[in-house]
């Protein structure tokens, strides 16, 4: 991302020291650029207003409005900002709360700082990238044997593959030689089909259900 703009970054998290760590850990890197701070959910959603962040790193347990419902807001109210959970938390009800309301990933506050950085990069690229607590959350979810039929069609199989082995809309247009936007159509087809709410919880059934080879 050299030539481009640097990806602007909102910190959400009700700890000054944490907040304080990652804008010195942004600074590391010349791609991404701290867009500001919030304290808690109801913070972030007007941050996200004011700032048009390109990403936000969000915290799961605050005062006045948790992670989660922030999430959920977020992603209604400002569709192009990705919200990547960065979190102390890996209980299996708020990995399911956070994927639920739309957060493009789930990680955990030990991770590496290359690898949040990268992390915030695929984010930004619309691809999802998930601690390995919250994978076996996501693998381990509803475990009642389903058979549904959920009457996807043959394109709409194919989109969903390429969507599973992480693809954005762009690079999904790519390989089958359609436009992004027809895509974007087939992506929101398939997410009201299945009956979830982010590509993430898309990818996610797909695997679970095999519904993908």
């Amino acid at each position: 991302m050299s030539n481009s703009q640097p990806i602007r970054v909102l910190l959400v998290d009700d700890h000054t020291m944490v907040r304080r760590g990652l804008a010195t850990f942004l600074q590391v890197f010349d791609d991404l650029e701290l867009a500001g701070e919030a304290t808690n959910g109801q913070e972030a959603l007007a941050q996200c207003a004011e700032l048009a962040p390109h990403v936000v790193l969000m915290d799961m347990l605050m005062p006045e409005m948790d992670g989660a419902e922030a999430t959920y807001l977020i992603r209604q109210q400002f569709p192009n900002v990705q919200v990547l959970v960065l979190t102390s938390f890996k209980e299996d009800q708020l990995i399911q709360a956070a994927l639920k309301a739309g957060a493009i990933g789930y990680l955990l506050k030990d991770v590496s700082a290359d690898d949040l950085a990268q992390a915030i990069r695929a984010a930004h690229a619309g691809r999802a990238t998930l601690a390995p607590e919250a994978v076996q959350v996501m693998m381990e979810v509803v475990s009642q044997p389903q058979s549904a039929d959920y009457d996807l069609t043959a394109r709409e199989q194919d989109v969903l593959t390429l969507l599973v082995q992480g693809l954005n809309n762009t690079q999904i247009a790519t390989a089958l030689f359609v436009s992004p936007s027809t895509i974007k159509s087939h992506v929101s087809h398939i997410l009201q089909k299945l009956a979830v709410s982010s590509r993430t919880e898309a990818a996610a059934l797909a695997v679970r259900q095999r519904l993908v080879a």
